[in-house]
């Protein structure tokens, strides 16, 4: 593969990607190119020398490896449109299309093209993304690279296709879920004395450190969570008490009816 890639699809996600690589230097602005029908919103990108078009079969000519980022009722309509485009020995596509199997994606191509489904969730357009990825068709090298991009934009890991949608709940939705969290906490906060602002600050740089403890430490919760209750201490009186109310079974039910409403969906 060349090393210019093309985003079919200018919306949030598809200018985060593009925003994401710049910010990282993993590619030059001039080896992306990003295709919209209203060329006007990426008017900033174009700035800083990323080349934008309304057709999105110039992607396909400009780019081996192309980034699919459009929404789901318009993905029938634009492969359709680009079928004779795409080159099943030149081409790697990357879909970030929620819902979209990798089998409808060929299916809709006629051509058995190396495609890449990966699920992203918002916090890729801070370059903290965590993005789940399955393949069908590609070599490693072709696969690795991709890998390479996402974990540009935060980090990546390659699942089972089958795995996607519980890789939706557990990683996208998971990110409702974690704000939730963090909005109690900020209001517990408010009420023991502090301002919002102040609550805000501490509750997210907390839940922030405890995530970084075990990505970098690669530790279990379970063991930072020993480092920090002590014998008849507050913290096991507060992890107790939530507890008793139900907060992990809460967590698990929440995970598992979001899974459910995917499958049924």
């Amino acid at each position: 593969m060349n090393k210019k890639i093309a985003i079919i699809g200018g919306g949030n996600l598809g200018m985060a990607i593009a925003e994401g690589l710049i910010q990282s230097g993993f590619v030059l602005p001039k080896h992306i190119l990003i295709t919209k029908r209203n060329i006007q919103t990426l008017h900033e990108l174009e700035r800083k020398g990323v080349l934008v078009s309304d057709k999105n079969e110039e992607a396909l000519h400009y780019a081996d490896l192309i980034i699919l980022a459009i929404k789901p009722f318009q993905v029938n309509d634009v492969l359709h449109s680009l079928q004779n485009d795409f080159q099943a020995d030149r081409h790697v596509l990357v879909s970030v299309v929620t819902g979209v199997s990798i089998d409808h994606i060929t299916g809709l191509l006629g051509k058995a093209l190396p495609v890449v489904r990966a699920m992203p969730n918002t916090a890729i357009a801070i370059q903290e993304s965590m993005t789940c990825l399955a393949a069908k068709n590609t070599s490693e090298e072709q696969l690795q690279y991709i890998m390479d991009i996402f974990n540009q934009l935060g980090r990546a890991v390659k699942i089972d296709e089958k795995l996607m949608n519980a890789a939706t709940v557990l990683g996208a939705c998971g990110t409702a879920f974690a704000m939730r969290y963090i909005r109690a906490n900020i209001q517990g906060g408010i009420e023991i004395g502090f301002d919002a602002a102040t609550a805000n600050l501490i509750a997210a740089q907390t839940v922030k450190g405890a995530a970084e403890l075990l990505l970098k430490k690669g530790s279990h919760p379970e063991q930072e969570i020993d480092k920090v209750t002590t014998p008849k201490g507050c913290t096991i009186a507060g992890l107790n008490e939530m507890e008793h109310q139900g907060f992990s079974s809460s967590l698990i039910k929440g995970l598992v009816a979001s899974y459910d409403k995917i499958g049924k969906d």
